[in-house]
């Protein structure tokens, strides 16, 4: 039984790409038991790909009626099950949510897609680009005058979706728990990616956002929300937005002429902006973080990935740790008492077959039986 605050939950995933097996990491993390269904025959196992550390691999042979309901056995014993396909792949494996929940009353059925289950984009194709598009999000992100900029895929696929997925998930196996009923969680990148922007459909409907982005406070247009080039080609990130904050980074960065007294005079924000560029390009980053590193200017140097894991607070708080030469984010949120912990390496499609559907209830016969249907 894994370690964590979902230790003794049940989770059956089935393998996709991404933000479905990021989802499946984080819950795993935190302790609860995954068996991912795998591609009988499929390839895997790469010690680089990270988010499927931890769980267990099943690889079945969905064609085969053996294998439909050896996972539907398997549904049986299951809290939650969790799937990113298509709108209506999973109906025409036989294992859609009316027969999942007619075998299990109290099963959550998680799925995850970038359009949702139902409207008009719901069948279309599409990646965390297009996804994002549709939010305001992608086209608040920007320099002006210049194209929108992807932020990674990290807003559509894992903020918008995979994390409202485990959000949803956990919170229907709180109420399931307590109804004795399971239901569908319809985890859509579009909903969570607009959920995401409530501050800013806010701020747009209050008139404190302008559409035209890199022009506002929290986009890269104020001169003390944004990032500097240093001397050695580095940079590093300001953020200091409260009058208190700004003081300190006018005292660390020398910034004593009046026009820095009209922090918040946007008209200025551009002026200020090339000024406080040449300051900062006056010194090194490392310099920089001698005299900045550690108050409350709101200041931290910007780190690339393979920069990160040697930062002292990230070292000190292990929040990248290395497993089999690799490193790697270690589990997130912590918990006081129930600790979580990365719970194994990244399993080979198939490793444990026989002993997880074992462990699940499946008898010596039953996985005799399975292997002579050539179903795993």
């Amino acid at each position: 039984m894994g370690s964590g605050p979902l230790s003794g939950v049940r989770i059956i995933e089935f393998a996709g790409i991404g933000p479905g097996p990021f989802c499946a990491m984080l819950l795993n993390d935190m302790g609860a038991d995954v068996i991912r269904i795998d591609r009988k025959g499929g390839r895997g196992g790469s010690k680089f790909d990270i988010a499927s550390r931890g769980r267990r691999s099943v690889a079945l042979d969905l064609k085969k009626p053996e294998a439909v309901e050896a996972c539907l056995k398997l549904i049986e014993s299951a809290d939650i099950l969790q799937e990113g396909f298509r709108p209506g792949v999973m109906e025409r494996l036989g294992l859609g949510p009316d027969v999942c929940l007619k075998r299990n009353p109290k099963l959550v059925y998680g799925r995850m897609t970038g359009w949702g289950q139902t409207g008009p984009l719901a069948k279309a194709a599409g990646h965390d680009i297009n996804y994002i598009s549709l939010t305001g999000a992608l086209h608040a992100i920007g320099r002006p005058g210049e194209k929108p900029v992807p932020p990674l895929n990290l807003v559509g696929d894992f903020g918008g979706g995979a994390l409202y997925l485990a959000m949803g998930m956990l919170a229907a196996l709180h109420e399931a728990q307590r109804s004795g009923q399971g239901q569908v969680v319809d985890a859509a990148m579009t909903d969570g990616a607009s959920s995401l922007m409530a501050m800013f459909y806010g701020f747009t409907a209050s008139g404190m956002w302008k559409e035209p982005h890199g022009t506002n406070m929290l986009d890269g247009g104020a001169h003390f929300y944004d990032t500097y080039e240093t001397r050695d080609g580095k940079w590093v990130s300001l953020g200091s937005i409260e009058p208190q904050f700004y003081a300190i980074l006018r005292e660390k960065a020398g910034l004593s002429e009046d026009i820095w007294d009209a922090q918040m005079d946007q008209s200025k924000w551009p002026e200020m902006k090339e000024k406080i560029s040449e300051v900062m390009k006056t010194k090194t980053r490392d310099e920089w973080c001698e005299i900045m590193e550690g108050t409350d200017i709101c200041f931290a140097p910007v780190l690339s990935i393979t920069e990160a894991k040697d930062h002292p607070h990230n070292k000190a708080r292990e929040t990248i740790v290395e497993i089999d030469g690799v490193a790697q984010p270690n589990v997130a949120p912590r918990f006081s008492r129930t600790e979580s912990k990365i719970q194994g390496p990244v399993p080979e499609v198939g490793a444990h077959t026989e002993d997880a559907l074992a462990d699940w209830g499946f008898s010596g016969g039953d996985i005799d039986a399975l292997k002579k249907a050539e179903a795993i």
